[in-house]
């Protein structure tokens, strides 16, 4: 049972299906493509310790999340050069949490971003100081499922891994406001300087499909610090992705 609480002292900007602010001068481009969303409700007391300096867990009626979300990145790009059709596609496996900040951002944590390529992996941890972590993994598109490896190399834990196996269905007309609230995300937070900063993101909005956890088996979740979950997923979600571009860093707040 969780315990119904409220840790956010902002007020929050509201959630919106499409970005509230276009990034003209993205610092990289990247497509996000067959992503499987699978999330579970998270106690906010239970995360808040996990989140950076200066932010707190977005929350849906005192209950916040936790996401496991699989994908393959797809040709990631600097600034506006062509995507790197090698190392800058890959499949990649995150572990995040939804935080807001004292400016009312909403936004996402990655508590583990598994990937397969050692160096898009090294340029995530060094340039970004980002949580990546190089792991064995696969993405496997068959006539009706879509099925996503992973098993962690290098950093460790030994033995953290996940597997999934989704059947996406019919196409969401019009997601409901927890949909909405688990994938329209404009920003990841990060420790930056001693606060909070805001990693802006846009892209056209979701094509959200509802789909069917058809197995899974997973410990990325408990090995990222997160108490493993006990029930079953609170929603599952299929899209055949985005394109995407990300912005500078920000600390402060936003420019409009």
């Amino acid at each position: 049972m969780l315990a119904l609480v409220s840790i956010t002292s902002s007020v929050p900007e509201p959630i919106t299906p499409d970005a509230p602010v276009a990034l003209h001068r993205p610092l990289l481009t990247q497509q996000w493509l067959d992503l499987t969303f699978v999330h579970w409700a998270v106690d906010p007391a239970a995360v808040a310790g996990l989140l950076p300096t200066g932010t707190t867990p977005d929350t849906v009626d005192g209950v916040t999340f936790v996401g496991l979300v699989a994908f393959r990145m797809h040709r990631v790009g600097w600034l506006r050069l062509p995507g790197v059709p090698y190392f800058g596609s890959f499949p990649e496996t995150n572990v995040r949490l939804y935080s807001v900040d004292a400016y009312g951002r909403r936004g996402v944590v990655f508590r583990s971003m598994d990937a397969s390529r050692l160096v898009p992996v090294l340029m995530g941890r060094l340039a970004f100081r980002l949580p990546y972590v190089w792991s064995r993994m696969s993405v496997r598109t068959r006539e009706d499922t879509v099925g996503y490896t992973s098993a962690r190399r290098l950093p460790g834990p030994r033995g953290a891994h996940s597997r999934l196996l989704v059947r996406p269905g019919e196409r969401i007309t019009e997601p409901t406001g927890l949909e909405h609230f688990l994938t329209a995300r404009w920003g990841m937070h990060k420790p930056f300087f001693g606060d909070a900063g805001f990693l802006p993101n846009d892209h056209p909005r979701w094509p959200l499909h509802r789909a069917t956890l058809v197995a899974y088996e997973e410990n990325l979740i408990e090995s990222a610090g997160i108490p493993a979950p006990s029930e079953e997923p609170v929603s599952v979600l299929y899209s055949p992705g985005v394109p995407v571009r990300l912005g500078r860093a920000v600390a402060g707040p936003p420019r409009r």
